[in-house]
């Protein structure tokens, strides 16, 4: 690989999305390799099927390859699935009033970590949310300032270490490297979320095969994330079953004649269907599988706002609601989500995008997008992504990169 070149896997429910784009000036993503493969062996974000699932990998690995005229050894990798589970913390540390440098703010974040984590869970992220230094709270960067007692709140994401090693494992089959597992809404979150929703408050919703994917954005930084393992699949099994149909058939009627909300359509509208038992094609009102569709979405974010309440954020979020995922290319989400969570609702996807980019311009693939953005933003931050210092780098614990990470950006 090059020395400013990136690659995303993400690996989901629905597909698998390997992207490969180069670095080129300030934040610039040229994407020049694309592999895109119908996903197999994954059930919920979760692998059930090791020898699929790598499988469905490798091809789509080998078209990001082809396209691209690049071999690829490592990657970024995305992660979701109801394993996920995530809890806030504080550390502290004594300072004697003296300057506060960097190995300060490792202590700090390693006393944070010192909760109780099970030994059959793996550490993900630990994003600091802030610092206080002798009681003054709001601190972003206390590096150079004097203190006696320096407080950080972190935000500590973690999976089931079974779950997290089986990915591993069929990436690592065609010969990849796990660089780092990013939690699927955190990714979304860099190409669909605008500073000014980061700093007023808003929740990134991702809405896949699968899982629903959501993260809280307050004052710039995650103060909280949650993974439902309810999707866009369970949409596509309720019509299924309701109007007799094949699982594939019924995903086809979903995307060309699906609607949010049944009181949108007319009706007289129908289409036409051969279900299981019949020997030609029946009319089936339009009005009926909006009435499916909407019964299930409304469910979806319901516990979205369920969630948001236990969080108890839910009043701090003036900005709304961000929607992505390919569920919410869906007609009527959009006015559904805003009705049942009172809130203002976007649908987002990425924008701006350079390359090989006809497929990509789509709420399904923020997050494969974002799996780039996120490699970007730890190069801004010093994390040199050469090919002779990356890989050896990336095989440290995530702990370990954020040390590194932490020593490179704010060592004054």
């Amino acid at each position: 690989m090059e020395e400013h070149t990136v690659v995303g896997i993400d690996i989901g429910t629905t597909k698998i999305c390997t992207l490969v784009a180069r670095i080129e000036g300030e934040h610039g993503l040229r994407i020049i390799g694309v592999g895109i493969e119908p996903s197999q062996g994954i059930k919920k974000g979760t692998v059930v099927d090791i020898a699929s699932a790598t499988q469905a990998v490798t091809r789509s690995i080998e078209k990001a390859e082809r396209t691209s005229g690049y071999e690829i050894t490592s990657a970024l990798v995305s992660l979701a699935g109801a394993h996920v589970s995530s809890v806030n913390s504080k550390g502290v540390v004594g300072l004697g009033g003296r300057v506060i440098t960097s190995q300060d703010i490792i202590r700090a974040l390693e006393a944070a970590q010192a909760v109780a984590i099970p030994h059959d869970r793996e550490v993900i992220h630990v994003i600091q949310r802030g610092f206080s230094v002798d009681g003054q709270e709001g601190v972003r960067t206390p590096v150079g300032m004097h203190g006696y007692r320096m407080e950080v709140e972190a935000h500590i994401i973690t999976a089931s270490a079974a779950t997290v090693e089986n990915l591993r494992q069929v990436v690592a089959q065609p010969g990849i490297a796990v660089s780092q597992f990013v939690l699927n809404p955190l990714a979304s979150a860099e190409v669909v979320l605008t500073e000014n929703e980061r700093t007023m408050g808003a929740v990134v919703v991702d809405i896949g095969g699968g899982t629903t994917d959501m993260a809280v954005y307050i004052d710039g930084d995650v103060w909280h994330t949650m993974v439902l393992a309810v999707g866009g699949n369970h949409i596509t099994t309720d019509i299924a079953q309701v109007l007799r149909l094949p699982i594939s058939q019924a995903e086809e009627i979903k995307k060309e004649f699906g609607h949010a909300l049944e009181s949108e359509i007319a009706n007289e509208d129908t289409f036409q269907v051969r279900t299981f038992g019949v020997d030609k094609p029946i009319p089936i009102s339009r009005r009926e599988l909006a009435s499916i569709i909407e019964a299930r979405v409304e469910e979806i974010f319901m516990l979205v706002w369920q969630e948001i309440k236990r969080s108890g954020y839910d009043g701090l979020l003036p900005a709304g609601l961000i929607l992505t995922g390919g569920s919410a290319s869906l007609p009527g989400m959009r006015e559904l989500a805003s009705r049942v969570l009172g809130m203002p609702v976007r649908i987002a996807q990425p924008e701006n995008l350079v390359g090989l980019t006809d497929q990509l311009d789509s709420p399904a693939y923020a997050t494969s997008v974002g799996l780039l953005q996120w490699a970007v933003l730890m190069s801004e931050s010093g994390l040199a992504l050469q090919q002779t210092s990356a890989r050896s780098f990336f095989r440290k614990k995530p702990f370990e990169v954020l040390k590194t990470w932490i020593r490179q950006i704010m060592t004054p």
